[in-house]
């Protein structure tokens, strides 16, 4: 078995830790969850499906041994997010880690969309991601807890692309975000980090963005994520997990306000000028350099 299948940090090195997770109950989300409940943590997880999060709490107690709390919340008001505030604090006795998971994304022509398509998944990722952030804040800054933040942003937030950009311009906020509050609120010992992950497939998000009437086409195949990827793979679950419990721990104290690509150098691909040379067989390179040689012999 490939070692970044396996669990990385050492065993309660997130002991009595709470963190909550927003969209912890699916998709990457849950798996952070479990890796920070093995570690020791106990776990709030919220979303808007109430169901979902207390069939995904159970199965987690019950996988880890560890103590989750299901909320429901929407992240898109406030109040809604100082109640789940509350009811974590009243329920574990204090919170000292947020991971701003939630999201929400589809791929579309920008002239496509309605103002109010825009408006969901601004609402979901930047507004909700300051909601929780600017609540959890301002009862650190009180209670002076020293606290952690992790924000899921992802390569296109500097980037830019085109196709998501009600995604792209709302994760570019929470990216600024991260930066500007790393710098604000560290006096008050609270870090804030971000995570940009390349593709890791997730039976939500896939369906969306990769659809199956897609997928399957002669089209779909060429547009198969693994394709433009270096390494040659998508990710797994537990890498991102390893990297999310690294930079919510103690282990990355000196790590604020920085961006950690985990995409299998996916971005970079995409941003170098001359990279689709991959596609150039050896066989015309040596015909190519022949070429350079008896144009330079004749020069």
């Amino acid at each position: 078995m490939a070692l970044y299948t396996q669990p990385m940090l050492p065993e309660g090195s997130m002991k009595d830790r709470v963190i909550v997770v927003t969209g912890g109950g699916t998709g990457l989300g849950r798996s952070m969850t479990k890796y920070f409940l093995q570690l020791g943590a106990h776990c709030v997880i919220t979303s808007r499906k109430l169901e979902v999060l207390q069939e995904t709490a159970q199965e987690l107690e019950k996988e880890t041994g560890g103590k989750v709390l299901a909320v429901a919340c929407d992240v898109r008001d406030y109040e809604s997010v100082e109640n789940m505030l509350k009811q974590a604090v009243e329920h574990f006795g204090k919170v000292d880690g947020l991971v701003n998971n939630a999201a929400g994304n589809f791929i579309s022509p920008t002239e496509r969309l309605s103002h109010r398509a825009f408006d969901t998944i601004v609402d979901i990722v930047l507004r909700g991601s300051y909601y929780c952030t600017l609540a959890f804040g301002k009862y650190w800054i009180k209670e002076q807890i020293p606290a952690t933040v992790l924000n899921i942003v992802t390569t296109y937030a500097w980037t830019g692309s085109a196709y998501v950009v009600p995604s792209a311009c709302a994760k570019a906020g929470v990216l600024a975000m991260t930066r500007s509050l790393a710098v604000e609120w560290a006096k008050y010992k609270i870090r804030m980090n971000a995570i940009a992950p390349g593709p890791f497939p997730t039976e939500g998000a896939w369906s969306r963005l990769f659809p199956p009437a897609l997928a399957e086409t002669e089209l779909g195949q060429k547009l198969k994520p693994e394709n433009k990827i270096p390494v040659g793979r998508v990710g797994e679950h537990q890498e991102l997990a390893n990297l999310a419990a690294y930079l919510m721990s103690d282990f990355s104290a000196y790590i604020n306000g920085e961006v950690v690509t985990i995409d299998g150098g996916e971005w970079l691909k995409g941003a170098g000028e001359f990279n689709m040379l991959d596609a150039v067989p050896q066989q015309m390179w040596d015909m190519l350099e022949q070429m350079v040689k008896a144009k330079k012999g004749n020069s």
